[in-house]
């Protein structure tokens, strides 16, 4: 495993110096080279393993493999026959899970065709072993749409954003709908973005993300205005109802006059929203990361994800965000000499910062590549172009769990907070003196997490797939931390 230490220099309020604690298992194909491997995202059913889409370029089809606890399974074509999807290196269909409900999202090409010029959504909720048919999210009469990327509520629903133009492809802005079925039908469409000026649109060629947590829906983007191309942020209260705010997340002031095809990335840890991007703003390509009150609007720091005065550091670009509670990783690609890297940070708590150094998980062609991290464990995928594949590595890492250790555990008796019955079956009810929840999560006795979530729905948690024992569950508002412990019968 090759390492690279940075200079700490203005990062030290940010980055800690600390090892990234990952144990990397060898890279492996997910499938041959024959199905290509453009633009691959990854998602993780309820136990934890990958389910991973991707595009080929050839006949612009759509492919999905999942884990299915010794190998990927063999790719099965989403898109139905006839039906051709919009999939490249920088941009391509979109994936997002919560527990074994599945979403994956595409936009159907030829864009310009009247006939063909919608974004469509698949539903699994069996862990991707099945797909419903398409169903259709736009209602966008005229207008062309893009880049489509989704998200799912407290409730299993999907949140879905896109690039929408008039019929002359003018007048770019994101625009979100939802579904209140489980992607059955979709809202009308609403804008979110446009809060850089009144005379701001969108950077036409740059996906964007859409990420949520309890009612909070953040969809960010790279805006236009008048050529002066940072990131921003469209906020939504309402699950995504309406927008009716925004800030920008990047302050890199990159003014250039065409698109650089290369969009965020975006995580919400409480009140915080992590955003990984791109920018040529100090005359070349870097990625960074800066954190942002959601509540404020302030940015609170934006910093390189790599000492600048690395020998031989060439462009930096497609960096990407994961976070399992407080868990979070960083993947990007780099070039230093000519050679693509492909460098990940790690850190336990991201509220803490990131470390000075970082992991390389891979050398050689690589171009576009995702994360996702939960239950200890960091997962890649990278679209390689020597093989032609795209590639899958795994790397274990021992969670943050001293709060929550089992054998120092103890309950809280705090007043108002309460969890019943105990022992229970298949429900677990919480009393907390706060509705403002962060996070839940529940342990094992060897201090493994079985369970996590954003939100609570009635203040109960099903635990029913758990298996007998005794659990220790960690409950995190903004202002406290409860933790207890229950038995499983």
């Amino acid at each position: 495993m090759k390492q690279l230490i940075l200079a700490i220099f203005t990062f030290s309020v940010i980055f800690v110096a600390a090892q990234s604690g990952i144990t990397w298992n060898t890279g492996a194909n997910i499938a041959a080279n024959s199905y290509s491997n453009m633009h691959p995202r990854i998602a993780l059913d309820a136990s934890g393993n990958p389910l991973v889409i991707w595009g080929r370029m050839n006949d612009e089809s759509l492919w999905f493999s999942r884990w299915s606890g010794s190998a990927f399974t063999t790719p099965i074509k989403l898109n139905p026959t006839g039906v051709t999807v919009a999939t490249a290196s920088w941009m391509g269909p979109d994936i997002a899970s919560k527990g074994d409900t599945v979403y994956v999202v595409y936009r159907q090409t030829p864009e310009s065709m009247d006939t063909s010029k919608h974004i469509y959504i698949l539903s699994s909720f069996d862990g991707g072993i099945s797909f419903s048919s398409p169903v259709r999210i736009d209602n966008i009469g005229d207008s062309v749409t893009r880049f489509p990327t989704v998200t799912i509520d407290s409730n299993g629903n999907p949140i879905v954003a896109f690039m929408k133009f008039d019929n002359m492809f003018m007048n770019a802005r994101w625009a979100v709908t939802r579904s209140g079925d489980h992607g059955s039908t979709f809202s009308p469409d609403v804008k979110a973005s446009g809060w850089s000026g009144s005379t701001s649109e969108v950077c036409d060629c740059c996906p964007g993300v859409i990420v949520s947590s309890g009612n909070t829906t953040s969809i960010v983007y790279r805006d236009n205005l008048s050529n002066l191309r940072d990131m921003w942020s469209g906020i939504s209260s309402d699950n995504g109802a309406t927008f009716g705010r925004g800030f920008d997340v990047d302050n890199t002031n990159w003014s250039i006059n065409f698109c650089p095809s290369s969009g965020p990335d975006a995580v919400i840890v409480g009140d915080s929203l992590y955003t990984v991007f791109m920018s040529g703003g100090s005359g070349a390509y870097r990625t960074y990361l800066s954190k942002s009150s959601i509540s404020t609007g302030i940015q609170e720091y934006k910093v390189n994800l790599s000492d600048t005065t690395i020998p031989n550091l060439g462009q930096q670009n497609y960096p990407r965000i994961a976070s399992d509670g407080k868990a979070s990783a960083i993947l990007w690609k780099q070039n230093i000499g000519g050679d693509a890297q492909l460098p990940i940070l790690f850190t336990n708590n991201v509220a803490k910062g990131f470390p000075a150094t970082y992991d390389t998980v891979d050398l050689g062609d690589i171009t576009n590549a995702d994360v996702a991290v939960a239950n200890g464990k960091v997962f890649v995928v990278w679209e390689d172009d020597n093989s032609g594949t795209v590639k899958y590595r795994l790397g274990t890492f021992t969670p943050d769990t001293v709060a929550v250790s089992p054998n120092s555990i103890t309950t809280i008796s705090e007043k108002g907070f309460a969890i019943y019955p105990n022992p229970a079956t298949d429900v677990l009810n919480i009393s907390t003196p706060s509705n403002d929840i962060v996070s839940i999560s529940i342990f094992n006795a060897l201090g493994e997490k079985m369970y996590n979530a954003e939100s609570l729905i009635n203040k109960q948690v099903s635990i029913g797939s758990l298996s007998k024992g005794i659990y220790s569950i960690l409950l995190t508002t903004h202002e406290k931390t409860y933790v207890s412990k229950f038995s499983k019968q």
